[in-house]
């Protein structure tokens, strides 16, 4: 049994990645909880889920998965990726704003140079959602969303190991951004989040 549980264990630097994505802390409004990994995009995959909640309302949603390869992967330049999906409600009008787009990439490279996160071959889209009603649902009003679908490979730090930390916490940054709440002021901590927080 033991020999056994030795060969499934996962690499070191995974598992290091792992604790770490554990670990990072996240303003209040957002609830963070583990979610299964994709298993056939890399030999070894985690992944989290959360939600902004605002006044009881949903605002935002997302999950961050990472992936790794100790093998490497050339697409990555790295054995680490970074997989992140952000959703969140926009006013109808901003959804025409043609610089829309821009702007939600732009708060992923901001989050990620803001946290020190460095990273290789960013990819990824930004997508702008408009649903009109009809009909029976005719009076129920326009909804617009944004929709941030991204990628990249953290670059190691000091003695080659990556900071997942540093990353979780930009794409927990973006989820807020995306959300519309203000930007925590300087010096300010955020309170780590309470996995399973709901239904106390």
């Amino acid at each position: 049994m033991g020999a056994r549980k030795q060969v499934d264990a996962p690499p070191a630097e995974f598992a290091e990645a792992v604790s770490q994505l554990r670990g990072a802390r996240f303003r209040p409004e957002v609830f963070v909880e583990e979610m299964p990994a994709p298993q056939r995009i890399a030999p070894h995959a985690a992944a989290v889920s959360a939600d902004v909640t605002v006044d009881g309302d949903d605002v935002a949603t997302g999950r961050l998965v990472i992936l790794y390869d100790p093998a490497g992967n050339d697409a990555w330049q790295s054995t680490f990726r970074c997989v992140a999906y952000v959703r969140a409600a926009v006013e109808p009008e901003m959804v025409t704003d043609a610089l829309l787009g821009g702007v939600g990439w732009t708060w992923l490279m901001e989050a990620l140079a803001d946290r020190g996160a460095d990273f290789l071959a960013p990819s990824g889209t930004v997508t702008r959602v408009v649903s009109e009603s009809f009909g029976g649902m005719a009076d129920d009003e326009a909804t617009a969303e944004i929709e941030i679908r991204a990628s990249w490979s953290p670059v190691p730090g000091p003695g080659g190991l990556v900071d997942v930390t540093k990353h979780a916490e930009a794409w927990g940054e973006v989820l807020c951004t995306a959300a519309g709440l203000p930007p925590v002021p300087p010096g300010v901590v955020a309170m780590p989040t309470r996995r399973g927080q709901r239904g106390r």
